[in-house]
């Protein structure tokens, strides 16, 4: 891992990254189907006024608005033709505004899923995704990010490919997934298997962990179980959704208040994070909240079931078969049944 983010790491202990791109996007103006990662050339003040959010509120990390930044997602736009002018442009305001705050802050270089599924199953190949992700890692790692972040997959091959594509930059590899369908990534992959097969392969990523998901108690458990299954060197990450998305006047909303996600960040931590931001509803507002509880509570037990719930609330049945110690069993019993639909965007 290359020293920026190491030494940080080191000094730090504990690193607080961002929160949402789109829920703090659509707040500043961007319309509904509208791509984010278009503002970048369209709307640079305000992308910029996005980063300098989290900055002020205590990030010592954040990420880019690329999430979408792949060919297979700029296509949607009509921009497949664009990538490294938006990933690169998207990057670049993310170093002007990390060089010009008063302290270190460092540069995520975000990379989301293709939204296509591998062969037999869809149209992509280790070939094609491994070279989608190779041009828009190269084009955030023009553009002067620290770290490549990827995030929000669901399976092995799309992990391996993403990583592998990172890995030509020279820059330190974060990758997350998302555990989403009853304690599992919709492609049926348990967070002691994700964990495993991160640490198993000697070009992994440098730290790993999970995204998004159904809310801050399920990403918790995922810690803990993650955590269960590979030693301390391990660099885990967390970056759970504020809360459960709710409908209210047609529009979604997260439910997560400040409190919440403040009792998120301390239990996550203790569950063995050294990297912990928000995903989709979290703003400033909530990472404010979470750097001062990062910064003032001690440092606790690992949580248990009973913590979690009490503190966070209910778990799905996938993940408590975990946490007690039923993850094999849970696997050879169907874990992919009852997947969900494809994600198309994050980090709303």
């Amino acid at each position: 891992m290359a020293d920026v983010l190491r030494d940080m790491l080191d000094r730090k202990g504990v690193l607080l990254a961002d929160g949402a791109t789109g829920t703090n996007l659509f707040a500043l103006g961007l319309a509904t189907g509208e791509a984010p990662e278009m503002w970048n050339l369209e709307q640079p003040e305000r992308v910029r006024q996005h980063y300098r959010s989290f900055i002020d509120a205590g990030s010592d990390i954040f990420l880019t608005n690329t999430f979408g930044g792949t060919t297979h997602r700029l296509k949607l736009h009509g921009a497949q033709n664009r990538v490294r002018e938006i990933n690169e442009a998207g990057a670049r305001l993310a170093r002007e505004v990390a060089d010009s705050a008063d302290r270190e802050v460092l540069v995520g270089g975000n990379m989301g899923p293709t939204g296509e599924l591998f062969e037999p199953m869809g149209a992509l190949t280790r070939a094609t995704c491994e070279a989608a992700f190779r041009e828009q890692a190269e084009a955030l790692a023009a553009g002067g990010v620290d770290v490549i972040w990827i995030e929000t997959l669901s399976s092995e091959e799309e992990v391996d490919a993403a990583v592998a594509a990172a890995r030509t930059t020279g820059l330190p590899v974060l990758c997350t997934v998302s555990f989403d369908t009853n304690g599992r990534t919709m492609m049926g992959i348990s967070p002691e298997k994700y964990a495993r097969h991160c640490v198993a392969s000697a070009d992994g990523p440098d730290a790993f962990g999970s995204n998004c998901g159904t809310g801050a108690a399920e990403l918790v458990a995922a810690l803990v179980n993650m955590r269960a299954v590979v030693d301390d060197s391990a660099i885990l990450v967390a970056k759970a959704n504020c809360g459960i998305p709710e409908w209210h006047a047609g529009e979604l909303s997260y439910n997560g208040t400040p409190e919440l996600m403040a009792e998120y960040a301390v239990l996550a931590r203790d569950a063995g994070a050294r990297i912990i931001g928000g995903c989709c509803g979290t703003t400033p507002d909530h990472v404010r909240a979470m750097r001062a509880a990062l910064d003032t509570v001690p440092r606790g037990n690992r949580p248990d079931f009973a913590t979690i719930t009490a503190r966070l609330g209910a778990i799905s049945g996938g993940a408590e078969k975990q946490l007690a110690g039923e993850p094999e069993a849970a696997d050879a019993g169907g874990g992919r049944a009852g997947r969900g639909r494809r994600r198309a965007r994050s980090g709303s």
